[in-house]
Parts: C-alpha cells; structure tokens; sequence
C-alpha cells in the first residue's frame, strides 16, 4: 500500500513541473510557454509532458484499468488541443474574436492546480484496482 503513495507523489511532482513551466496570467501566455518547445522539436514539446508517459505506463501496469485509460485520453485530448492551439495562433495565425478575448482573459491563480484535483484520484484508483500494491 505505501507503493500506491510514494507513486502518488511521483506522479504529482511531475504534474507539479508541468503547471510550473506552462504558468501563466491567461492562455495566451500558456500557449506562448508551449510554442517555445513546440517550434523547437515536437518531440521536445511531447518529453516536457512527462504525466502522458506515467498515464501510458500506468496503464499498462494495471491492465488496461478503466482510470488509467480515462488519465491517457484526457491527456492526449489535452495535448492535441494544445497543438491544435498552437497551430492555430502561432502558425496560420487564423482567430475569431471570441477566441482572441478567451486567449486574453485572465485565469484564475488556481486554475492551474485543478489538474493535481483532476487526475490524481484517477490514479490512485488505477492503483487501488492491483492487488500486487
């Protein structure tokens, strides 16, 4: 049982990192926080989410659990949108009003933090479901 803790706290420090470099006052400077890695490498873009790999390990560690595999789609759901974001305002540069104002209004301190909220009883769960642990 401590396992399921020590790993908990695995995964929230990776999640800690990841809120730490993508903070920002609204979305659009999230999405600027991420074209930097984006226009880099796509590979480095996808290494500085390293809670996706711990989800897909995760889920292959409990077998296909349904929590696990509800982490690995909600994080690559995430992370296509982010792309799709980025593709959107950095590269064809194609933005309805009301996506500029959204971009630009600003978010909650807290907001950040409801994904360590979100997704850490998910893999609690995908833990709970092994017996082994």
């Amino acid at each position: 049982m401590e396992n399921i803790y020590i790993l908990l706290i695995v995964y929230i420090a990776l999640e800690l990192f990841e809120i730490q470099w993508q903070k920002a006052d609204n979305l659009i400077g999230i999405l600027a926080k991420l074209y930097r890695y984006y226009s880099k490498n796509i590979i480095l873009f996808f290494l500085m989410h390293p809670t996706f790999y711990f989800g897909i390990g995760l889920a292959m560690v409990t077998d296909l659990a349904f929590s696990a595999v509800a982490l690995v789609f909600i994080k690559t759901v995430d992370m296509a949108t982010k792309i799709l974001l980025i593709q959107q305002v950095f590269e064809k540069k194609e933005l309805s009003a009301e996506m500029s104002a959204m971009l630009i209004t600003p978010l909650h301190p807290l907001m950040p933090y409801l994904s360590v909220v979100i997704y850490t009883p998910l893999v609690y769960f995908a833990f709970s479901s092994l017996s082994s642990f």
